[in-house]
């Protein structure tokens, strides 16, 4: 007789005791996944947004996935955006992930999923920030961040948790107080030289690492001159550059399907050109060496953010909280157990 199931709530402070400081098991389990994803060993659908017409700037977004091999898990994440939450003192994104089991469908845990977005979207950056400046032979030495919230610190631990080490870090953001609080947050960690740059052309310009984390909706960077230096370029917010930078650059996304919509920057570049030319190749293009990413371009990765990514950190996560006994179920949550009462 099967044992009847389960349900737990993990809730943010268990999920980012599970994963704090273990930045190279986290991006490690991505880049699985990543594997796995390319190997068609996972289930992706689109992602369904759920929008207000008298609120355009919001919206929740439903991920469902499912992944085989060692994560062996469905689920689905649900997460909200709500811009004007950050004028408000609270950030953005809030979000909640649900685990179902892979034989019987039924759920077995909640999880409190905004670090677990927040990990796995710099983990996926940060792996591709390796894996991209290693097959061009060098890593970067100058970093700089374009819109500096709670991804944009992730990333920068995620960065300094896969072996970047930085000469100097700028900074640039719409709100000089958010600026000074980020430059404050680098100063307890980073040795190089930290500066505020007044516009992103200044900062783009002396960067060789531009990190892009942003909210915009549309494109705000319009000039490829700002990037003849040809710099990596980690477009995590996949919104900011206009078509003209995407269609001079050597493009990566993580899924070319997911992202040619959502009124994206390689959406808007499809849109211009009737095609998808532009784009090289995925992440796992690169990490198998089906392609190699050119030294005398701009490389821009542009990562829609792949449910199966989600899921395998939660599984981790839930995994962890298990090992250590620290799993809180919820007694009674299924009830209708017996097909005739």
């Amino acid at each position: 007789m099967t044992q009847a199931p389960t349900f737990a709530v993990i809730s943010g402070a268990q999920v980012h005791d599970a994963i704090a400081g273990r930045e190279e098991q986290v991006i490690g389990m991505v880049e699985a996944a990543y594997r796995l994803h390319g190997e068609g060993r996972t289930v992706n659908p689109d992602s369904y947004f759920l929008r207000f017409p008298d609120r355009p700037s919001d919206r929740i977004i439903a991920l469902p996935a499912s992944v085989e091999g060692d994560v062996d898990v469905h689920g689905i994440k649900w997460i909200s955006s709500f811009p004007g939450n950050v004028a408000n003192g609270i950030p953005r994104a809030s979000a909640v992930l649900i685990l179902n089991d892979a034989g019987t469908g039924y759920p077995f845990a909640c999880l409190e999923s905004s670090i677990i977005s927040a990990a796995r979207t710099a983990a996926s950056a940060s792996l591709a920030a390796a894996t991209l400046a290693d097959r061009r032979g060098d890593r970067p030495r100058r970093v700089g961040f374009v819109g500096v919230g709670l991804i944009a610190r992730y990333i920068h631990t995620y960065l300094a948790g896969n072996g970047f080490a930085f000469d100097e870090l700028g900074v640039h953001d719409l709100s000089r107080e958010h600026a000074e609080g980020f430059q404050g947050y680098l100063e307890r960690s980073e040795k190089g030289a930290i500066t505020i740059h007044d516009s992103a052309e200044s900062l783009i310009r002396s960067s060789d690492l531009v990190v892009f984390a942003t909210v915009a909706g549309e494109p705000h960077v319009h000039d490829p001159a700002w990037f003849a230096h040809n710099p990596l370029v980690l477009h995590v917010s996949l919104r900011d550059l206009s078509p003209e930078i995407i269609l001079a650059s050597y493009n990566v996304v993580d899924d070319v399907e997911h992202c040619m919509k959502a009124s994206t920057s390689p959406h808007l570049a499809e849109q211009k050109t009737g095609n998808r030319d532009f784009v090289a190749g995925t992440l796992y293009d690169v990490l198998t060496g089906a392609t190699t990413p050119p030294a005398d371009k701009p490389v821009v990765f542009s990562p829609f953010g792949l449910g199966v990514l989600d899921l395998a950190v939660a599984k981790y996560v839930h995994d962890q909280v298990t090992a250590a006994g620290n799993l809180h179920t919820i007694p009674g949550f299924f009830h209708e157990l017996k097909r005739y009462g």
